[in-house]
């Protein structure tokens, strides 16, 4: 009987809008045997997934996704590392710091664009320490600015956008030193998602495979059949592995199942068994 899995999603500790236990509860409900808890720079939810999944019978995987520095928007994948680990907790706590910071920066460009947002309505949308664009986008929608959270990303809030600010001073070469030394895997989140070229995500991965990457999203719910393809082969070629997840953040992201994403998703648990047989 073929198992699948859910290796990125996302609760209330980030940007979900499901509680951990949540997560881990429709997971199992969906049939999945696995799922990793991947928040945004936050590991506050892992030790209420874990535990739900002992309770309800899930595997529940560590997992992360550092936002990273860089010419584009980029994300990283930490998978089934150590979460009490001092490497990734003490970078955690300053990227807590840097957050709040590029949050007072957000306010300022957005107040030069006549949008007037104060960083206690930033902090009245969240419910974990983690605060960044996904609640600024919500003050926006409450305000009346915007008419969606896609709206608010997508005129200001995205990459190359009036109100973008990088968010961290994390590079990727770090986060994939930081997700090692606590014994876990790094993977390239959403390939589509960098805005590079064929060529350039080429030498890029081949870049990041000195440093230690261990692998790239393969399975993602945006990509199209060529992508699939297409980055398998660059995956192949580097000799990266795969992961695969369907991004999962509730009603923040309509339309996104867990597990099976947009329907087009069945992510096998050998993923799993081939990231923790590598050395």
């Amino acid at each position: 009987m073929n198992k699948f899995i859910d290796l990125h999603t996302h609760s209330t500790c980030s940007d979900g809008t499901l509680t951990p236990s949540e997560v881990v509860k429709l997971a199992k409900e969906k049939g999945l045997s696995a799922i990793a808890l991947t928040d945004h720079d936050t590991i506050d939810g892992l030790h209420e997934a874990i535990e739900t999944g002992k309770e309800i019978g899930i595997e529940v995987i560590t997992g992360i996704e550092f936002s990273v520095a860089g010419d584009t928007e980029m994300h990283l994948l930490g998978l089934d590392f150590d979460l009490d680990c001092p490497a990734i907790t003490d970078i955690l706590d300053e990227m807590i710091v840097q957050r709040e910071k590029r949050n007072y920066i957000v306010i300022e460009l957005l107040e030069k664009l006549g949008i007037h947002i104060t960083i206690d309505e930033i902090h009245a949308e969240a419910t974990s320490p983690v605060t960044g664009r996904s609640q600024i986008a919500k003050v926006m929608l409450k305000k009346g600015y915007v008419s969606s959270i896609k709206e608010a990303f997508d005129k200001y809030l995205a990459f190359g956008k009036p109100a973008f600010v990088e968010r961290s001073t994390l590079t990727p070469e770090k986060a994939i030193d930081i997700i090692h030394k606590s014994g876990g895997k790094a993977f390239l989140a959403h390939l589509n998602q960098t805005g590079k070229s064929d060529n350039e995500l080429y030498e890029l991965l081949t870049h990041l495979k000195k440093y230690g990457l261990d692998g790239i999203e393969g399975y993602y719910t945006e990509y199209t059949d060529d992508m699939n393809t297409r980055y398998r082969k660059m995956a192949e070629n580097t000799g990266l592995m795969l992961s695969g997840g369907s991004d999962f953040h509730g009603t923040n992201k309509d339309g996104y199942e867990i597990g099976t994403g947009k329907g087009n998703l069945q992510i096998p648990y050998e993923l799993i068994e081939n990231f923790r047989n590598c050395s």
